[in-house]
């Protein structure tokens, strides 16, 4: 059981004042250590109750949470729009919004929302609603040939797998049927990893699918029994109203950038800690004496570094000293997603739900269409009805469909996210409103073997005795839950040592 960290007091307090449990940890790190979080993002947001030094080369902080607030209150998400409250990691998010005082900016969408019930499959050009509840079990529902529970009831006949990981597409095809791991299972994977799922290991990419069959023999067991312990985390209020309401997912009213900056608000109100932005790490070097981290304007000095860098760029600074280590990091791979808010007038949608996904056979480029303004009207003009959406494109597609990610122009996004809305959703309007991101290396693919890569990393780290911990997407989960949690799982390690 992992004991609620005391992030922020629930209780209204001056603005300057810090909690006690928190200024007694402040103590004990100030005496003992410098702790330097590397990369502003979610991941080191997770770190925050502990005094750090907190290094962000760009101008903000948030990395890929970031909403587009315009003057008439339409809020628009370039990155994630939709938090899960669901396992021990959502909520450890929820306990910390709870703490941030956010709680009556929390937008909830209940399993019952149309939108939460209805999400489609764009399949031999037309729409197809997912499978729910019994009834859809039972039923042959296109695009697929048979009704799904012939593949459900004859998978706990197949027997486990001895290899130690295996794509994602294998694992389904083997266990599942060919039919399921082509269409839904790589769409699937197109939407949450924007990555091809005959590359992702289901080891990395659905752990608890993997440990099921290992441990149990069977998804469907798994999935009745347990599939072996896992972490657990004390729900706050928050956390226990959203399991008490069936909430399917969250967001908040200025959208989810306002998680980001309401932990940088905090973290300079509390005094405790130092923000650095627009300051780019250029190297880093270690000796007895603890970390030297060269920036472009001078060196910050540290007793230990949590990293919340992509792999990638963690591995361009890292000492000659960790080649090793800087080797793995780099075969660490990640691919770049345009993402195109779009804006209509009127109610354009011929269907309600969450959105649709497209498996790789439709369309390589076009990995699906998120319907906004379905679970979060909220964010729309408050005085005029209006439709937003957002397109999403590329991904592990990206070059071969649009070709270098720095020549590619806005132009040619918008254009083909336009006309996908035309051919797939049937609206001829033009838009009245757009806004095109391009997302560079903006998730990471956990290919094959991709666990046994990260542990090769943290015990090359234990091996040396490296004052050095990894979190963020590049290893343990691709979610905004999996990000904070494992900054959360940093400070624990850290103060175990202590």
């Amino acid at each position: 059981m992992i004991k609620r960290p005391p992030y922020l007091p629930r209780q209204t307090r001056p603005s300057h004042s810090t909690p006690p449990n928190l200024t007694r940890t402040f103590l004990c790190f100030s005496v003992m250590r410098t702790v330097a979080v590397l990369g502003g993002g979610a991941g080191g947001a997770g770190c925050i109750l502990l005094p750090v030094i907190l290094i962000e080369s760009s101008s903000r902080f948030g990395g890929w949470l970031r909403s587009t607030r315009r003057p008439d209150s339409a809020v628009f998400e370039q990155g994630p729009r939709g938090i899960r409250p669901a396992g021990a990691v959502g909520q450890n998010t929820l306990n910390m919004v709870d703490d941030l005082g956010l709680g009556r900016e929390v937008l909830p969408v209940l399993y019952s929302h149309v939108a939460s019930k209805n999400r489609f499959l764009y399949v031999n050009g037309r729409l197809n609603r997912m499978p729910s509840g019994l009834r859809g079990l039972l039923r042959t529902t296109p695009p697929f040939s048979r009704p799904l529970l012939y593949s459900l009831a004859s998978e706990i006949l197949v027997k486990k797998s001895k290899e130690e990981d295996e794509s994602v597409h294998s694992f389904v095809s083997r266990r599942l049927g060919q039919e399921l791991a082509d269409l839904a299972v790589d769409s699937l994977c197109r939407g949450v990893f924007a990555g091809d799922c005959r590359k992702l290991s289901v080891r990395s990419c659905f752990p608890p699918l993997f440990k099921a069959e290992q441990q149990m023999g069977s998804l469907i067991l798994g999935m009745l029994l347990g599939s072996g312990s896992a972490a657990t985390v004390t729900p706050g209020p928050l956390a226990k109203k959203a399991k008490k309401e069936s909430w399917a997912q969250w967001s908040l009213r200025g959208g989810l950038e306002t998680l980001p900056e309401s932990i940088a608000e905090y973290l300079q109100r509390s005094g405790k800690a130092e923000l650095q932005k627009n300051a780019p790490v250029k190297n880093i070097s270690h000796s007895e004496l603890g970390w030297k981290i060269q920036l472009e304007d001078g060196v910050v000095s540290a007793d230990h570094i949590i990293s919340a860098l992509p792999a990638k760029a963690l591995a361009c600074v890292l000492p000659p000293s960790c080649q090793s280590l800087t080797q793995m990091l780099q075969d660490v791979h990640a691919v770049t997603v345009a993402v195109v808010n779009l804006e209509y007038d009127g109610s354009i949608l011929p269907v309600q739900g969450f959105g649709h996904l497209l498996p790789s056979s439709e369309d390589k480029g076009l990995l699906g269409v998120v319907y906004d303004s379905v679970p979060f009207p909220e964010h729309n003009q408050p005085n005029r009805e209006t439709t937003r959406l957002t397109v999403m494109m590329g991904g592990a597609w990206f070059q071969e469909v649009f070709g270098d990610p720095e020549s590619v122009t806005s132009e040619r996004l918008l254009k083909q996210a336009c006309e996908a809305v035309c051919r797939q959703l049937g609206v001829k309007a033009a838009p009245i409103w757009s806004h095109v991101s391009l997302q560079r290396d903006c998730i990471p693919q956990y290919y094959l073997g991709h666990s046994q890569r990260v542990e090769s990393m943290r015990s090359f780290i234990r091996s040396r005795n490296l004052p050095l911990s990894l979190v963020g997407s590049s290893f343990d989960g691709v979610s905004v839950n999996d990000v904070i949690f494992s900054g959360r799982a940093a400070v624990e390690e850290l103060f175990k040592k202590i």
